[in-house]
């Protein structure tokens, strides 16, 4: 009896994850799985503001170095860094050593801290403007999907008004796909949705 081996077919993924195990491994288990805490949204955009000009696999072969560096992206204690912890993280070989998205982090924490005195966590505040569930849309070429939005700009203007920094509405689009608010995987890619069995 002739027993014919099935080999499964290669994974299609979104071309811009190609390359690179870091970069596919986040592909393939976080970006635009939907997020819901606030403390990692938090970590998302502080992230997503220092990609600003870079790479994400710039940022993302740092991200260990940023946890270390950043407390752990605890906004309590980075709200409270002075000067000294600016120069401190400027000598810090495990980031991006750009004074200016250094401080944006701290007045980011400052702006989320007062943001979340309320009711309303960072995450629901977040999840309201997409009524609580991703936007996923059907693009099958990398071409297609925008660098902004609408939906960015509107969040990008309210961050601003609320004191938050490095994030317009280019940086509020990454951090909506990384983040799973709006999923652009790719039609042909295994993770969109209607690939998922």
């Amino acid at each position: 009896m002739n027993h014919r081996i099935k080999t499964p077919e290669p994974v299609v993924r979104c071309s811009w994850c190609q390359g690179d195990t870091l970069y596919t491994s986040y592909h393939d288990r976080e970006w635009g799985k939907p997020q819901k805490n606030s403390r990692k949204l938090f970590e998302a955009l502080i992230l997503d503001g220092a990609q600003a000009g870079l790479s994400w696999l710039t940022i993302l072969k740092r991200r260990k170095g940023y946890r270390a560096a950043f407390d752990s992206f605890d906004p309590e204690k980075i709200a409270r860094y002075t000067r000294r912890d600016i120069n401190r993280l400027m000598g810090d070989q495990g980031i991006i050593r750009n004074r200016r998205k250094i401080e944006s982090a701290i007045e980011n924490a400052r702006a989320y801290l007062k943001m979340t005195e309320g009711s309303v966590s960072f995450s629901k505040w977040l999840w309201n403007w997409v009524d609580g569930e991703p936007l996923v849309n059907h693009f099958k070429t990398a071409a297609e999907i925008p660098a902004s939005t609408e939906l960015s700009e509107r969040i990008s203007a309210e961050l601003k008004k609320k004191g938050f920094s490095f994030v317009g509405p280019t940086i509020i689009y990454a951090f909506l796909q990384a983040s799973g608010l709006v999923n652009d995987h790719l039609t042909s890619c295994f993770r969109h949705p209607e690939n998922q069995t």
